[in-house]
């Protein structure tokens, strides 16, 4: 793989202020995006740098190193930003055909018309961003326009003025895509979930609580945490004006399966689900349902598996956004070196499911 940059850093067209707030988050998901100077030292970084925060007003922002090193200066020991990413000639292509689709969200340009706008071919493109970004150009384009959409939508707008405003040429186009990508109509998402019913149980665990939400189509959340009312806010926050009930009764069934499963009692386990995600994502997650009981695979081998062999981070990122816990097993996704990772829930939940499964001896 050229580079580390993440997804977001790459297709993010981002303030100087957002620049500062990143910096001091030490968020590494940025590093590669740009670096950031310090007039007092005469010193740039990235934006992950572990040393002492400068004052506001002695940085500034530089799009590349070299463009810093013109300014004056000179790379960090610390965080080496010379050496920490490699330069990766498709991110400056994916990054410039990302910001021609923003800037033109309504013209469907075709795959070889964007390629000569980039300077390169439509082959070229295509691989470049299945590289970088793990989905086509088409992909992108349609995500970015669902989002402006729920984007105009929570902002108060009207449906039509806002699916035309977001790149939308006719209501049907949106209304196609809503099952799969809202998970519900657009205007019902706009007013937070209003007259969706959802029916909720928590129960406690032996990894602390589980939280079951489910619609008329299937289950919509699992999730673990320390207390039950924490889970409950989440679930809120998420469907702000949707009519959540507690109905232990009806989940009943579910929990049953679902504590059957924890416990090393039932390892397959097959539920039904309704939950929202991009096609990038709906591919990982069927893979991580394929990853048998007790067994583990590496982000880079989910990646290989489903075809995209350098989007190992877009793997990473598409567990973390997990909506289901258990029922899609990103718990038993782990780094190539054989550490962890990351966890949604906790690295110490991981820990137990993935020594649970493993102490279990069952199969499925």
């Amino acid at each position: 793989m050229f580079s580390r940059v993440s997804r977001t850093a790459v297709v993010s067209n981002l303030s100087a202020e957002r620049r500062w707030r990143i910096v001091l988050a030490r968020d590494r998901r940025y590093d590669g995006a740009f670096v950031y100077g310090v007039r007092s030292t005469g010193i740039y970084c990235l934006p992950s740098c572990p040393s002492r925060k400068p004052r506001r007003g002695q940085v500034e922002f530089f799009l590349q190193t070299d463009s810093a090193e013109r300014a004056g200066f000179r790379a960090c020991r610390r965080c080496r930003p010379g050496q920490a990413i490699p330069v990766d000639p498709r991110v400056a292509t994916v990054r410039e055909a990302c910001r021609l689709i923003d800037a033109h969200p309504d013209e469907p340009a075709s795959l070889a018309t964007l390629a000569a706008r980039c300077g390169t071919t439509a082959h070229r493109l295509l691989r470049a961003f299945q590289n970088v970004l793990g989905v086509s150009p088409r992909q992108y384009r349609d995500e970015r326009r669902l989002a402006r959409f729920k984007t105009q939508l929570k902002e108060g707008k009207k449906v039509s003025p806002a699916l035309y405003e977001a790149g939308y040429g006719s209501t049907s186009r949106v209304y196609e895509r809503a099952h799969a990508h809202l998970g519900m109509t657009p205007a019902t998402y706009s007013r937070g979930g209003l007259g969706v019913q959802i029916r909720t149980t928590t129960v406690p665990c032996a990894l602390g609580w589980l939280l079951v939400a489910a619609t008329e189509r299937g289950i919509c959340r699992i999730s673990l945490g320390d207390s039950a009312a924490t889970l409950e806010r989440a679930l809120r926050s998420e469907f702000p004006a949707a009519a959540i009930a507690r109905d232990d009764a009806t989940l009943k069934a579910w929990v049953a399966r679902l504590t059957a499963h924890l416990d090393g009692r039932a390892p397959r386990i097959d539920l039904p689900l309704d939950v929202r995600a991009t096609a990038f994502q709906r591919r990982v997650w069927e893979a991580l349902q394929r990853i048998p009981y007790g067994s583990t695979r590496s982000y880079s081998a989910i990646a290989r598996g489903i075809g995209k062999p350098t989007a190992a981070r877009a793997v990473a990122r598409a567990c973390a956004t997990n909506p289901v816990a258990i029922v899609v097993p990103c718990h038993r996704v782990v780094r190539e070196d054989g550490g962890l990772g990351g966890y949604r829930w906790g690295l110490k939940r991981k820990q137990a499911l993935l020594a649970r499964e493993a102490a279990s001896g069952a199969t499925e």
